[in-house]
């Protein structure tokens, strides 16, 4: 049974996530096992349901969760392998690795954080001719010849 606590400071969507994680890995859910439906939980823990279609779309993305269209959501059959998914720590690992690459070829922290909240807002869309994009020379490109 999934129980929400309206009053946590927690997320809903991400309480709901955590319980049907915990059914999976405490196998009260088991893989091929049907969800409710997206109106049907909404419903019976009196939320909205764009909350549980939120917590549905990340588990999918997680593959906890699959959806199979019209015939509804299942536990997905690698479930219990797919637990302890960290899309955040994942981020987190590859855009230090990228920052880090920015730094070393001069460009500020400054100027690392514009550019990203220009392309988060969408004022900034990639070029696909990247090469393009960066000064032929960079200042540390000139270190390492001169040494």
């Amino acid at each position: 049974m999934i129980t929400i606590d309206l009053d946590s400071a927690e997320p809903l969507f991400n309480q709901l996530m955590t319980q049907i994680k915990l059914a999976v890995q405490q196998k009260t859910l088991l893989p091929g096992d049907p969800l409710p439906s997206i109106r049907q939980l909404a419903t019976d823990l009196d939320i909205n349901a764009k909350t549980v279609a939120k917590a549905y779309r990340l588990l999918e993305r997680d593959c906890v969760i699959e959806s199979k269209g019209y015939r509804g959501s299942f536990v997905h059959s690698q479930a219990l392998n797919n637990l302890d998914a960290d899309i955040k720590k994942w981020l987190n690992d590859v855009i230090a690795l990228d920052i880090a690459r920015y730094r070393e070829e001069g460009a500020t922290d400054s100027e690392i954080r514009v550019v990203f909240q220009n392309v988060l807002s969408g004022n900034n869309l990639p070029d696909n001719n990247l090469s393009g994009n960066k000064p032929s020379t960079m200042p540390n490109e000139n270190k390492q010849s001169e040494e």
